[in-house]
């Protein structure tokens, strides 16, 4: 049984997402602590809510957070989740995780937010090649460019604005778009994120 924690920020209904990870051998659990959030086998970080009430709420474990990723905790970050693995953003005040190097910035399109479905650009991350996942759902204002774009394994485009679809390091995902409301090839990438990241954790030095 894998035990997999969702980080309620204090900001919205997070069923969808309780919903979309239920399998039968997981175990899906909702805290808005911190600290004990990552006591588990699977971090998730929703994409509810703004930046700097998130990070705020992740501010009193902001170190041990990035140390358990750093050291193999596997984490899926969607959307908000995604933005608050960087340094900060231009939403708002507050420090994200640093785990991924780069600021958050605001979407350069001509309606903001975008909110419907996109397609998924040189995908080159296990979890959606070979058709696996080819378009995904969207409702956010603001992107995510690494410092490092090798951290980058699908890009996504706006109005000519091309952003990260999806960034990984370690065992890390994040992603742009909301698997949970993806329809049924969303949910079935975040059971293989579980299948294929969610393994042995092996400790990193």
């Amino acid at each position: 049984m894998i035990r997999a924690t969702i980080l309620d920020y204090g900001a919205g209904n997070l069923h969808s997402l309780a919903k979309a990870l239920a399998m039968p051998d997981v175990s899906v659990h909702i805290t808005t602590d911190p600290l004990s959030a990552i006591d588990t086998e699977v971090l998730i970080l929703p994409g509810v809510g703004a930046f700097t009430g998130a990070a705020g709420c992740l501010a009193p474990a902001r170190t041990a957070i990035r140390r358990a990723l750093t050291d193999g905790l596997p984490c899926l970050a969607i959307c908000l989740g995604m933005q608050l693995l960087f340094d900060a953003s231009e939403e708002g005040p507050g420090a994200g995780l640093g785990f991924l190097a780069g600021r958050v910035r605001r979407l350069k399109a001509a309606l903001v937010p975008h909110m419907g479905w996109n397609t998924l650009e040189e995908p080159a991350d296990p979890l959606v090649t070979g058709g696996a996942l080819e378009t995904a759902y969207y409702a956010h204002s603001y992107v995510c460019p690494p410092a490092d774009p090798g951290v980058t394994t699908a890009w996504t485009m706006v109005d000519g604005d091309r952003f990260p679809a999806i960034v990984r390091r370690e065992r890390t995902v994040g992603v742009q778009f909301h698997p949970e409301k993806s329809s049924a090839p969303g949910v079935s990438f975040i059971h293989r994120f579980l299948a294929d990241v969610a393994g042995p954790r092996t400790e990193v030095s």
